[in-house]
């Protein structure tokens, strides 16, 4: 059985147009990961034997993804107990990813999800990464050089800002 420091699971492949964004940055970070689709509804026995297999090869963090009753997240946070699990809401094409947010935030006492915004696959990389930066100098490096760089395009787009003038800078855009 391979080892990996973040397990990113989706419920169906349409979800990976927005997942990959969380496995670029944990790849940016020199974070090992594994991508799987599993769905707990229309796959169940799969779905348990993986959450099973988590619990044996030391994952660090479950990133799960999901639209719609959006419950798979829920239910690997029910199902691997000791791992965070942080849940990406979905947009969906009925109530705009609303439904996803609100079935994902809104767990019970004791089962925690983490959840970041209707398809912030990416922060879900970022929140993951700090978890594992808890314990990995290395990891922690990493994340401090990027949030440096988010300081400082800020403050480039500030200065380019007050040299243009805004009707200048909207041109540029």
């Amino acid at each position: 059985m391979k080892n990996f420091d973040v397990s990113i699971i989706m419920g169906s492949d349409s979800d990976l147009s927005i997942m990959k964004d969380a496995a670029k940055f944990l790849e940016d970070m020199g974070i090992s990961y594994e991508m799987k689709i599993l769905s707990v509804h229309r796959t169940p026995e799969k779905a348990m034997a993986y959450a099973e297999s988590l619990k044996e090869n030391g994952v660090k963090v479950i990133i799960a993804g999901a639209g719609g009753a959006a419950h798979l997240p829920g239910v690997f946070a029910a199902l691997v107990p000791t791992v965070p699990v942080i849940g990406v809401p979905i947009h969906t094409k009925t109530l705009g990813g609303v439904d996803s947010l609100y079935s994902i935030v809104q767990m019970p006492f004791g089962i925690p999800v983490a959840t970041v915004a209707i398809n912030g696959a990416k922060n879900a990389g970022i929140l993951a990464t700090s978890i594992i930066a808890i314990g990995n100098e290395e990891v922690k490096t990493k994340l401090a050089n990027f949030k440096a760089s988010l300081k400082d395009a800020v403050t480039k787009k500030d200065e380019k800002l007050q040299d243009l003038g805004y009707a200048a800078y909207l041109q540029q855009m």
